[in-house]
């Protein structure tokens, strides 16, 4: 999923804020701890440290925000988005709304038609719908 990260665990992020201070002191640069932590967040796009230790206290979800570029596949269909939004549900899943940058084609048949370019879905932990086609793909899968 583009714009997505895969967040190192809390004592690496802390690891590199110490080093990062470390190198603004040697330059001259003093800046505190909670500081360096600061910078270290918004270098991984959080708001601030506060942000990205919730975010670390929450193993196994991969971090998606609303206004977010988005890739995956809905219904066999590859498509970029962007995410609309967002509900936290029980059990780690997510309820996702998107606007496909290109409408899909949700129907089969030669005989006629029907795009959708604004889809909503539950997303396990995975990043994938619960939900199967006919074929046992996921209905919705975003790309992480």
């Amino acid at each position: 999923m583009s714009d997505t990260l895969n967040l190192p665990d809390r004592s690496t992020i802390k690891t590199q804020a110490k080093r990062l201070r470390q190198s603004l002191v040697a330059e001259g640069n003093f800046v505190s701890h909670s500081e360096a932590l600061e910078l270290v967040s918004k270098q991984y796009g959080f708001r601030d440290w506060n942000t990205m230790s919730a975010a670390l206290d929450k193993p196994g979800k991969t971090r998606l925000q609303v206004g977010h570029r988005v890739t995956g596949r809905y219904l066999g269909h590859a498509f970029t988005g962007t995410l609309l939004g967002l509900q936290n549900l029980a059990g780690d899943r997510r309820q996702v709304d998107l606007h496909l940058d290109e409408p899909i084609d949700v129907v089969k048949s030669s005989w006629f038609s029907s795009f959708r370019q604004r889809i909503t879905g539950t997303l396990e932990k995975t990043g994938e719908t619960y939900a199967r086609t006919s074929d046992g793909e996921p209905v919705l899968a975003l790309d992480c």
